[in-house]
């Protein structure tokens, strides 16, 4: 069956964990039972290491718990053998449908820190200060500067972060932290 997907094969956890995956949308169709290190283990290793490669299980010895274990770690599927072409053609449209989607938000989130790394050590103060909902003139008073500094930081801050909004702002900050 050929369906375009690109496919690498590895005959033990430790050869997959040793591989330098390509940058772009994977998952990994894992086996519960595998020479020495198990699935379920691999699994756990992974989320340790914060890899969010999206896993789909397939076994022949698998049981409830077993499966229960794997979904409730964040498995996108856990298929018993034998299992139709199909459901695995599925799951593997989701999982990569899901790195797709968490990668886009990796990238979104590390461009954002790159636009919050232009903004100066003052910059910093004002916009931490800001987002908590004070004026101007109360950060002025806290920094010990003229609310017309306060002002110009407050351009300088909307523009390198790229909003035209407080509202915006306080988001974006939201995400960083």
């Amino acid at each position: 069956m050929s369906v375009g997907l690109r496919v690498e094969t590895f005959g033990d956890a430790e050869a997959f964990l040793q591989h330098r995956r390509p940058d772009g949308a994977a998952c990994l169709v894992l086996d519960v039972r595998l020479r020495g290190q198990s699935g379920l283990d691999l699994q756990r290793d992974l989320a340790a290491k914060n890899d969010g490669i999206p896993i789909i299980f397939i076994s022949a010895h698998g049981d409830i718990p077993m499966s229960v274990r794997a979904i409730k770690a964040g498995a996108v599927e856990f298929l018993p053998k034998p299992f139709r072409d199909q459901d695995l053609l599925e799951a593997i449209a989701q999982a990569l449908d899901r790195d797709y989607v968490a990668r886009e938000r990796r990238a979104k989130l590390s461009e954002l820190h790159m636009r919050f790394a232009l903004l100066t050590t003052r910059e910093r103060e004002v916009t931490a200060l800001i987002v908590t909902g004070s004026l101007n003139k109360q950060v002025a008073a806290e920094l010990g500067v003229s609310e017309i500094t306060i002002k110009v930081h407050r351009r300088h801050i909307m523009e390198k972060m790229q909003v035209r909004s407080l509202a915006q702002l306080v988001l974006l900050v939201e995400r960083l932290s």
